[in-house]
């Protein structure tokens, strides 16, 4: 069957090529104009308000030590988090909160709805919110609207709404969204110790896993082959997905990114240097391997090939997952009340399940 390529597609594609070619040009922009600045002050110490800590400190924990290490000039990754945990500290010095002369502090039920107001909605203005508040019963103004609003690191609406978080964008994709990513192990072979290339893809909603395929030579051919199984009509893992995000890893060559786009699935390629932008692929990359790959010596592409179908089918039906609370992706029936507590064991009792049969 022939699907041809709509224009909407190719427009798309190309938007978010440009976007991520922008964010990393703005991006590379910026740390040459803090070095610049580091070069003219020199070893002049630079003094910020507390307002500017405040905003640096809050921006910084977002983006964490290894994102911070990358992009950070004018001050250490550590200096950053230690005014974040200063600003922790603050929260819950008591000795603040005494009664003093003057306007009473706001309640925390207004602060927290301040700031889950202007986050959930980031066209909303000072006085938007504020109206917002009066619905519920708060009498606020809109300066301390504003205030707040400051204190958390928050920018005027005119700012906010110009920026699309992350977690909001996943979500409004959330049900034809996809994450691909490779890993690698070493196994022994006659030729001695060979490394192969393990490739799965994820869907962040369901946490349902793909085992694409393993192979020493991810070339084009190879991953076009790859591409056109997951995109099968029939039993295709991304049959029902428009989006998939990738990081920029040569092996996701512009083969595989034009035969996914044949079914209409959009290849989404992160900016360098960004694992938590893929953090759903990037967190079953570490389970497989600390509960798994890690913890075993594989002699032969076969024993590889066991040991992950073993883990991803205790992956999908035997181990619980955090993200959709506590529940099994692939849950069985009520068990027996009164049932006798089993075992089972997977790779020598490496992995573990334990369950009620009947009695």
């Amino acid at each position: 069957m022939t699907t041809h390529l709509q224009p909407w597609h190719v427009a798309f594609t190309w938007a978010v090529g440009w976007v991520n070619r922008q964010q990393q040009l703005v991006i590379e922009y910026l740390c040459a104009e803090n070095r610049v600045l580091r070069e003219q002050t020199g070893k002049k110490r630079i003094l910020l308000t507390d307002d500017q800590r405040r905003r640096l400190a809050l921006k910084g924990k977002e983006l964490g030590r290894k994102g911070l290490e990358s992009i950070a000039t004018l001050f250490t990754p550590d200096t950053i988090l230690r005014w974040h945990r200063q600003l922790v500290a603050q929260k819950w010095d008591y000795s603040q909160r005494r009664k003093r002369a003057g306007r009473p502090p706001i309640p925390e039920e207004v602060t927290k709805l301040i700031v889950r107001f202007a986050k959930e909605n980031r066209s909303w203005g000072y006085g938007r919110i504020q109206g917002a508040l009066a619905n519920l019963g708060h009498d606020v103004s809109e300066s301390t609207v504003a205030n707040v609003l400051k204190a958390n690191g928050l920018e005027p609406a005119p700012i906010r709404k110009k920026r699309t978080p992350w977690k909001e964008f996943l979500k409004a994709h959330w049900d034809q969204l996809s994450a691909v990513d490779f890993t690698s192990v070493e196994v022994w072979t006659p030729r001695g110790l060979v490394t192969y290339y393990l490739l799965f893809v994820i869907q962040p909603k369901s946490r349902k896993v793909c085992y694409a395929g393993m192979t020493t030579s991810p070339n084009d051919a190879w991953m076009q082959q790859i591409a056109r199984n997951l995109i099968d009509d029939e039993d295709g893992f991304l049959r029902d997905s428009r989006l998939l995000l990738m990081d920029r890893d040569t092996k996701f060559s512009a083969a595989f990114r034009h035969t996914l786009s044949l079914r209409g699935v959009h290849a989404l390629r992160l900016p360098p240097k960004t694992p938590n932008l893929n953090a759903y692929v990037e967190r079953f990359m570490r389970s497989i391997k600390q509960e798994c790959l890690d913890r075993m010596i594989f002699f032969g592409e076969d024993a590889l090939r066991n040991a992950i179908g073993e883990y991803v089918a205790h992956y999908h039906t035997e181990r619980n997952h955090q993200g959709i609370e506590n529940r099994l992706i692939e849950e069985p029936g009520e068990p027996p009340p009164d049932g006798v507590v089993q075992c089972r064991e997977r790779l020598g009792g490496m992995l573990k399940h334990y369950h009620r049969v009947a009695a």
